[in-house]
């Protein structure tokens, strides 16, 4: 069973790859990895933060369309809404500075005010901040209990988080008390210029390379809308002309 943290596995490989927006297909994907490894797949649950229509409009467009189509190939999909607060810090403590064309200035840069004036140590920036709540509990929570409910020999978790080892030392009680045989393997998005290359302490870390990860790119931008759904096949009608197999003539 595939449990995919959205957000998560984006940020690893916007980070891996350079990716700048969740281009990947979550069942290609998650199909990919299982047959790499020789596992039969048979659920994928999706989890995700929802940004705000108000607050980010484009990334909201881009989830609500993907998710129809998630649910539509059989996925189970968990959303919750992403909060949002102003946060103040003082420059430069804590701050980065990301310019528009990605490049992040050194710590340490001078800045100036707009009319050339140095800006002084201690300037307070204030900055909207969003913060994903409740995905990564819920995540723990269907591995643990779908372990109880015998629903899987193989819990493969697209996710990084190290929150998640407790669920793995978890699930070998679990597997104990059963008494069963139960694995939990890690997949991410790993390359040299990846900030971190371990996967969840107590899994089986799976790594996903370039060329893997690019084999499994949604080729449809969901930022624009929604693929039509796919037309069933149509079913064979009456044969036409000669005679029924089954008629004995006049």
């Amino acid at each position: 069973m595939v449990f995919i943290d959205g957000q998560n596995l984006f940020n690893a490989a916007k980070v891996a790859f350079g990716y700048s927006y969740p281009n990947y297909d979550p069942v290609v994907l998650a199909d990919r990895v299982c047959a790499d490894n020789g596992w039969t797949r048979t659920q994928i649950r999706f989890y995700t933060g929802m940004p705000g229509a108000a607050e980010d409009p484009g990334r909201h467009t881009f989830w609500t369309n993907k998710l129809v189509v998630l649910r539509r190939q059989g996925v189970y999909v968990f959303t919750r809404p992403i909060r949002y607060r102003d946060k103040v810090t003082n420059w430069p403590l804590n701050v980065r500075i990301r310019l528009p064309g990605g490049a992040e200035l050194a710590p340490g840069t001078t800045l100036h005010r707009a009319d050339g004036s140095l800006l002084p140590a201690g300037t307070q920036f204030r900055f909207r901040s969003a913060d994903e709540k409740g995905v990564d509990i819920r995540i723990a929570i269907d591995i643990l209990k779908l372990a109880w409910d015998d629903a899987y020999d193989v819990a493969l978790v697209f996710s990084q988080d190290q929150d998640l080892s407790e669920v793995a030392k978890e699930v070998l009680v679990i597997a104990r008390a059963l008494p069963r045989w139960i694995k939990i393997a890690c997949a991410f998005p790993d390359s040299p210029i990846a900030a971190n290359h371990r996967g969840v302490n107590g899994t089986q870390w799976v790594i996903i390379d370039q060329v893997t990860y690019d084999a499994c790119i949604d080729p449809f931008d969901y930022r624009t809308g929604v693929p039509p759904a796919p037309t069933p096949p149509a079913s064979p009608g009456p044969p036409t002309g000669g005679s029924s197999p089954h008629s004995t003539g006049s």
